[in-house]
């Protein structure tokens, strides 16, 4: 019974024709992903990145430092190369961050999607800190957040500073993580193209 109706479907020219485009369309989001350490192009968010970055805004350290007032509580995006990391409060890690410029487009080593790599600003921009939850590969191991990882922080600026520098702490309600050597910065535009 189950061949016959195999045999069937497959004797059915007109079901493959109006199934092809189906399955190649499943078949390139499945090969096409960027995987968690963003192999694209472009910058690809993950689904839950997605859905935390939702009413975020775009950290200005600037704006920020002038109207404190307006940022505190303010949902907001940052990205950052870890400089140091500390215990925290809680379970939480302290991570200080030198905060960064997402680029626009990849750098790339060739013409291969797998060779492109999220890329940000070489320049520090600003300091902040971050409270991160970590856990598992994140927290301990050979890829765990450490100095030199880039990090992309959704979370809300507390009223408080850090009182060993002055500049703001972050509760994060959401962080994507690269460790070293996953991630470039535009120093990299001499060995790299676009």
């Amino acid at each position: 019974m189950i061949t016959r109706g195999f045999m069937s479907i497959r004797g059915d020219k007109n079901l493959w024709r109006r199934l092809a485009p189906l399955a190649v369309a499943l078949f390139s989001l499945g090969c096409g992903s960027a995987g968690p350490y963003g192999h694209a192009r472009e910058y690809a968010p993950l689904g839950p990145e997605k859905k935390a970055t939702e009413g975020a805004v775009d950290y200005d350290p600037v704006m920020a430092q002038r109207m404190p007032d307006q940022w505190q509580g303010k949902l907001i995006s940052v990205f950052g190369v870890v400089k140091k990391r500390n215990a925290g409060q809680s379970g939480a890690s302290k991570v200080t961050l030198s905060v960064r410029t997402l680029e626009d487009r990849n750098l790339c080593e060739n013409k291969s999607t797998d060779s492109c790599r999220v890329t940000v600003s070489e320049r520090e921009h600003a300091v902040v800190h971050a409270m991160l939850k970590l856990d598992g590969d994140d927290d301990i191991g050979p890829r765990s957040v450490g100095i030199g990882s880039l990090v992309r922080v959704v979370g809300k600026i507390r009223d408080t500073i850090d009182n060993s520098d002055g500049n703001p702490v972050v509760q994060a309600e959401y962080y994507r993580h690269w460790p070293r050597n996953y991630f470039v910065t535009t120093a990299a535009r001499k060995d790299m193209r676009r």
